[in-house]
């Protein structure tokens, strides 16, 4: 029985040798094939190149299709992701069995979030929906109420869930539900920092929430088919599967998408206008400045067989796509750093992906990475480089309309009024 179940080993001291080197040259083989750690190398990868190009086009249609319905849907989708992402990063330190010893202690990482949902959305929506309401007296009055306590109401919110968390301390689990607690705490500022400034973009004009998106998409595709195709010089260590290769192309073809859909998505009035109000219709405005075409004649030093090719002698851009350049330098430079720190975060963890809900793709945390660091730079640089800082007739509008009681208003009303004539008579 025993020589039934054991290896035949060569008995001679040579022949011991051949099979060493034969055992370590399949060992080699076998690692070259299954766990290299560039993609062009992987023997599997045609099949894993079709189950994510099956999800991505999925996503893509689903993705336009909210687009095409406009801000309120975008936002119920950004709140979607967020809900997922949270489910994900929750669920990355969870032990079953301590959990088993502490019921309801789940339901108390859900209750801060939607503690943190209600502070961020509160304080993001809140003139809108306002502006919303004006017409009805007595909802405006309530709406009014509800914004002006509503950094008090999360607060003490915040103190109930607190208390609730010292209620439910218990002996020998101290270590993992304080470190439960710090845990769900840093989701939170992860998911809904990058939420606020993404719900931001999309209510500014849905163009500066498409548009950034939109590139850190393009250069994921791209660098995943250069470094798929042309991949051969490792670019990081901390995710050994990305190329110099990939990096550059994407970068290249990234920088010139901006340039390309700037032009074609700021053509478009129901993407560039912001929306002041909670309503679902489609928005028509004044471009600006920004969506204003401007014509550019070729120089004459052009050489004439480039005429022939490119008959046109007049060249239409809009001003934005100067800026969307820059968005693509960040999204195709700078971004991808926010892979390589959720790559090294699941190897400190030694997991593969964050999640399983996007077959190829790993979870919905998985495809956020970048999106995270993308969408904090789109808000900072449109606040920067792109909106005006002078006072508008409509931030106006919104501080009295947030901030004066209906009475005061009249009264602002009536001061206004009586000041206007008091200048026409002067005049």
């Amino acid at each position: 029985m025993q020589r039934e179940n054991s290896f035949n080993y060569p008995s001679s001291p040579s022949a011991r040798l051949r099979h060493r080197r034969r055992s370590n040259e399949g060992i080699v083989e076998d690692l070259k094939s299954n766990g290299s750690p560039l993609l062009v190398n992987d023997r599997n990868k045609y099949k894993s190149m079709l189950i994510r190009a099956y999800s991505s086009v999925w996503m893509i249609g689903g993705f336009a299709l909210v687009i095409y319905l406009g801000h309120l849907y975008i936002m119920a989708m950004v709140v979607v992701i967020q809900i997922f992402m949270a489910r994900e990063l929750f669920n990355l330190l969870r032990r079953t069995h301590e959990d088993r010893q502490l019921p309801g202690f789940r339901s108390l990482n859900w209750y801060f979030f939607f503690t943190a949902m209600f502070f961020v959305y509160g304080r993001l929506l809140s003139q809108r929906l306002v502006n919303t309401v004006t017409t009805d007296k007595v909802l405006y009055q309530l709406v009014s109420s509800l914004v002006k306590y509503q950094m008090a109401i999360c607060y003490f919110l915040y103190i109930a869930g607190f208390m609730w968390f010292i209620l439910t301390l218990k002996k020998k689990m101290y270590k993992y539900q304080f470190g439960q607690y710090a845990w769900t705490h840093m989701i939170l500022i992860v998911v809904f920092t990058q939420s606020s400034f993404t719900v931001a973009n999309i209510f500014e004009g849905i163009f500066w929430f498409l548009l950034p998106a939109t590139l850190i998409v393009i250069n994921d595709i791209a660098a995943y088919f250069f470094g798929f195709f042309f991949g051969r010089t490792p670019l990081i260590k901390i995710s050994p599967k990305k190329t110099w290769e990939g990096f550059i192309g994407a970068s290249v073809t990234t920088i010139i998408s901006a340039f390309m859909l700037a032009n074609i998505m700021g053509r478009f009035s129901w993407l560039t206008c912001p929306r002041k109000d909670l309503s679902t219709g489609w928005l028509h405005c004044d471009p600006g400045p920004m969506f204003t075409p401007e014509f550019f004649t070729l120089p004459g030093w052009i050489p004439t067989w480039v005429r022939t090719v490119f008959p046109w002698k007049d060249v239409t851009i809009l001003r934005v796509q100067w800026h969307a350049i820059c968005l693509g330098l960040f999204a195709s430079i700078i971004a991808p750093f926010g892979g390589f720190f959720a790559s090294g975060f699941k190897r400190a963890f030694k997991i593969k992906d964050f999640g399983d809900s996007i077959p190829g793709h790993g979870g919905i945390t998985d495809r956020m990475d970048c999106q995270m660091v993308m969408a904090v730079f789109s808000y900072i640089y449109h606040q920067s480089f792109v909106v005006s800082q002078s006072i508008t007739v409509e931030s106006i509008i919104d501080q009295v309309l947030m901030n004066l009681t209906f009475e005061e208003q009249q009264l602002l009303f009536t001061k206004l009024g009586q000041m206007l004539q008091d200048r026409l008579f002067l005049q």
